[in-house]
């Protein structure tokens, strides 16, 4: 933290700024987009607006601590004595990666116990994940990282191993239109939620300084837009493609009788 260039700290500042206007808009978009899907299909649609608002104000406070934390004179960056506050990031997570994989499985439209049990575990897995990974990312040896960031790992293989196994008859099921997306959604997650130990071990594998500050706070960034922005995107063309049969079926009501 101490060794940031200008240009190092105005790179992150602005990725801030970026994800906080790119989760902004999202949650605009997906929660007018109400009106374009079936009513089984809105409470997907307001929990994915939910988890790109929850985020989007998270950005801003962090680029809110990011700019308290320094003092950039001269083009020299010093820090004020006001420490950058790492744990919006883990409060962000924690209440929008559960609700990440509930809003995939109410897109789904599975039963009600098969939804309920499986939205459960993994909410309840993802928030694990989480939990452990915290003390890590505060902790002050490369050895504590590495424990944490290990053990937040055995619950992100489960949660992978319910996505590709436990899923998978349940997409099988699924209309031949949505099977796609709905395939695209779970790699989202996946791509971009392994992106994340990429990151969170950066300071361990010989970076230093300024380049890891800036490899982890920019990689973050990156990785909570794929994980929110896009994902929620891909959460509206699935509802939006399983809604179609429903608005053809309204339409024909309405048509004038010859």
């Amino acid at each position: 933290m101490q060794s940031l260039t200008t240009g190092q700290y105005d790179l992150i500042y602005n990725a801030f700024s970026f994800g906080f206007a790119t989760l902004a808009a999202a949650t605009i978009f997906f929660w007018l987009g109400r009106s374009q899907v079936a009513p089984q299909y809105k409470t997907a649609m307001t929990i994915t607006g939910l988890v790109t608002f929850i985020a989007a104000y998270h950005y801003f406070r962090i680029s809110e601590s990011w700019g308290l934390a320094f003092d950039v004179k001269d083009g020299v960056v010093t820090t004020t004595g006001y420490a950058f506050n790492q744990a919006y990031r883990y409060v962000d997570w924690l209440l929008t990666v559960p609700l990440l994989l509930v809003e995939l499985i109410l897109v789904m439209g599975l039963s009600r116990s098969e939804t309920i049990s499986r939205a459960t575990r993994l909410g309840l897995l993802a928030a694990l994940m989480i939990i452990l990974g915290y003390p890590g990312e505060v902790a002050e040896t490369v050895s504590a990282r590495w424990f944490w960031g290990i053990a937040s790992m055995i619950p992100f293989l489960w949660i992978v191993y319910e996505l590709f196994s436990g899923l998978s008859k349940s997409i099988e099921n699924q209309p031949e239109d949505a099977r796609g997306l709905i395939s695209a959604a779970r790699y989202v997650v996946i791509g971009s939620w392994a992106f994340y130990p990429i990151v969170y071990f950066a300071g361990t594998v010989g970076m230093d300084g300024g380049t890891a500050t800036v490899v982890i706070e920019v990689g973050y960034t990156i990785a909570d837009i794929t994980a929110k922005a896009v994902f929620g995107v891909l959460i509206f063309l699935i509802a939006v493609r399983k809604s179609q049969p429903y608005f053809d079926r309204q339409n024909a009501k309405v048509q004038p009788a010859e």
